[in-house]
């Protein structure tokens, strides 16, 4: 993703964050060994460095070069869900809304991880990247919410207009360092948010919450670079165990979640927007894969695909090459189509939908 190169996080750190009690106050303390100068930190130094003449030579390919089909020719099929149909869906449904947008119903409450509902992941509504298909049901039809996992600020991951619809509906939004700061400053309630350093945990009437290690960096802007935290989250229902990438590149990270909180029975890894010019910071499907080995997954769901154009690559080229991939190491790949339930207990969704696409 161009964004991606204009701003790359180049850290040298390799501290764990510290473990601090989780604070509601809208302008917390941002204390964290991941933080120095007012900047967050990876785990390791990226390993690709960029210069401008890349950057722009990179900017003028999005522009002027790029390859046919990184969108849809036409919309992709979507299955409208009524809220009717959310409420009757049994416990430990998920519902793929796009993107990185998962609903997911726990203990007879629903959840949401990065809410993206705008028509384009971008400051402007006018520019940048537009949406490939609806989402299947609108914010206003949603049930109420007990609450939002956010996993950094970047414009696909977290909408303003998204949140401003979501705020009085829901009960908790959970983010990582700074993020929650931006949510009060736009009108959330400061008791809704919680924000947590990597490793920290909270309980959420009765369902854990693990904010965890990944590496990418953040910004909204020009001048906010690395100003928040990003992370990936674990969620714990009893013996079900649930990741949830956000965006990252590979690291040795998932090595170290999978011994601390794996087996995992479903892994929503990111698999899509990525580039030979930005591998720090997305994953090749190959590396996907092996994120989902190293985090001792059972199923792997492939987000981070399917609704936006943020890269080179053919827009279903994330699907084809992960199933292909999956298929020959034997294991379990689930793709269901935007709004399709998948049992997180049994979760298998086998249909490959958009080779019925054109591309």
């Amino acid at each position: 993703m161009i964004s991606d190169v204009l701003s790359p996080n180049t850290s040298s750190s390799l501290e764990t964050a510290s473990d601090l009690k989780t604070e509601r106050d809208p302008k917390p303390t941002l204390l964290s060994s991941q933080q120095r100068d007012g900047r967050f930190w990876n785990l390791r130094p990226n390993l690709h460095k960029t210069t401008l003449w890349k950057t722009l030579q990179l900017m003028w390919r999005f522009a002027f070069n790029k390859p046919a089909g990184t969108v849809p020719s036409q919309p992709i099929p979507v299955l409208t869900i009524t809220q009717a149909q959310l409420l009757a869906a049994p416990d430990r449904s998920l519902f793929r809304l796009g993107h990185s947008t998962m609903l997911v119903k726990l203990r007879g409450e629903f959840w949401l991880t990065d809410p993206v509902f705008s028509k384009r992941a971008s400051p402007f509504q006018w520019i940048g990247p537009k949406r490939f298909h609806q989402p299947p049901i609108s914010i206003a039809d949603l049930p109420p919410i007990k609450g939002v996992i956010l996993s950094h600020n970047h414009y696909d991951h977290l909408d303003y207009d998204a949140v401003m619809q979501l705020k009085d509906k829901v009960e908790h939004f959970l983010t990582p360092l700074g993020v929650g700061d931006t949510l009060v400053k736009w009108g959330v309630p400061a008791s809704k948010v919680q924000q947590l350093d990597w490793w920290q945990e909270t309980q959420v009437e009765g369902l854990k919450f693990a904010a965890t290690p990944a590496h990418h960096f953040s910004g909204r802007g020009l001048s906010d670079s690395n100003a928040t935290l990003w992370a990936s989250w674990v969620i714990i229902d009893n013996d079900l165990r649930v990741f949830f990438s956000g965006d990252t590149g590979y690291f040795d990270g998932f090595k170290e979640i999978g011994n601390r909180y794996g087996p995992f029975d479903v892994t929503m890894i990111e698999t899509g927007a990525y580039g030979q010019d930005w591998p720090d910071v997305h994953m090749q499907p190959e590396q996907t894969l092996q994120a989902h080995v190293d985090l001792k997954g059972r199923a792997l769901l492939p987000v981070h695909n399917g609704t936006f154009d943020l890269a080179l690559h053919v827009w279903n080229d994330p699907f084809e090459r992960i199933v292909a991939l999956a298929e020959r190491h034997g294991i379990a790949v689930s793709t269901p189509q935007m709004g399709e339930p998948l049992n997180l207990n049994e979760p298998r969704a086998e249909v490959r939908w958009w080779r019925a696409q054109p591309v």
